[in-house]
């Protein structure tokens, strides 16, 4: 029996093209783009892994994979958390998990759509805020960076409250964060692949890659340039925020100062995999875990579904339901 793979995918040519040839290569899978078009209220879905890495920017794309997750998917990512987390939930969560954070408050949106009253929508709102106490708390210099952004939109360095003021009242609609600036001593971001498989990858942020987007890959030959002791810390603090979240998918970047690794980065679930940026060798150890991943899950036969209470109701489960509630 062949087990059928869909992939979602933009503009990148790379990641699909050698993911699918491969893929196709694994006696009893078939990997293609995945084809969507009109999709009934009920229907099994024809393809028993989608990966995706395009919903954030095409909303139909992120309401069919929960249809598929309901119709028995098993979806890398989970469309249901990925459409609720956000990166200040991210870095709340990892803190708690015992994962070095950079200091950082969330700030309520400078501007609101039309239809919010400011005098009557906005009454559990605290006005004016506190700058002095939460710049006390996060120090300067700092980053102020929307709480559900991405690729260096909307990033601001600020260096004094009049730097802050200035970039938080042109930030429009964004809920922003206000985060402590760790001027690092090495910069690391982990390409992950099922939740444990880590590839941690010399990086600089402050570079221009070789396609003129920001950040590149310093790419050494060695995969163990860090100490052992920091090396296995920033192992295990991406699996530890990878299981946390349930991604599968996803790259977490830290920031090295005075040997602590700050996680910084790492709500990427749909990370960059270009072989353009990674560079060969480490584009190709990408793929092949990608591959050795969505069809040992294809095999199994996983769902996505089985994570969630209402998959026990669907399956006619409700005692598993009751004893779930019972503790």
């Amino acid at each position: 029996m062949t087990e059928k793979i869909g992939v979602l995918v933009g503009w990148e040519h790379s990641f699909p093209k050698a993911f699918i040839e491969r893929c196709n290569k694994v006696p009893g899978i078939h990997a293609e783009l995945a084809k969507l078009g009109g999709t009934p209220e009920r229907f099994e879905s024809p393809y028993r892994v989608l990966i995706d890495r395009i919903s954030h920017e095409v909303k139909h794309y992120r309401f069919y994979l929960k249809a598929a997750v309901l119709g028995g998917a098993f979806v890398i990512n989970d469309p249901f958390w990925w459409s609720a987390d956000d990166k200040f939930f991210g870095y709340s969560l990892a803190s708690q998990l015992g994962v070095a954070i950079p200091r950082t408050v969330m700030l309520p949106q400078q501007d609101y759509i039309p239809a919010i009253s400011k005098d009557r929508s906005l009454r559990n709102l605290e006005y004016p805020l506190n700058w002095e106490a939460i710049v006390d708390y996060v120090g300067f210099p700092a980053i102020l960076k929307p709480a559900d952004g991405g690729g260096w939109k909307d990033v601001t360095v600020v260096r004094t409250p009049a730097e802050l003021l200035a970039a938080y009242n042109a930030s429009g609609l964004n809920v922003m964060t206000l985060q402590e600036f760790i001027d690092f001593d090495d910069y690391i971001r982990c390409i992950c692949v099922g939740q444990d498989r880590i590839l941690p990858i010399q990086y600089n942020p402050k570079e221009i890659g070789p396609t003129g987007l920001r950040g590149r890959y310093v790419g050494r030959e060695e995969d163990r340039w860090l100490p052992q002791d920091l090396h296995d810390r920033v192992l295990n603090d991406a699996i530890t925020i990878n299981k946390a979240l349930r991604y599968d998918m996803n790259s977490v970047e830290f920031a090295v100062k005075d040997g602590v690794p700050y996680a910084i980065d790492f709500t990427n679930p749909a990370p960059d995999m270009h072989i353009e940026h990674l560079g060969e060798r480490y584009f190709n150890i990408a793929i092949d875990w990608m591959v050795e991943f969505a069809a040992a899950a294809a095999k199994e036969g996983r769902r996505t579904r089985d994570n969630y209470a209402w998959a026990k109701l669907l399956n006619n489960d409700l005692e598993k339901v009751r004893l779930g509630a019972a503790t």
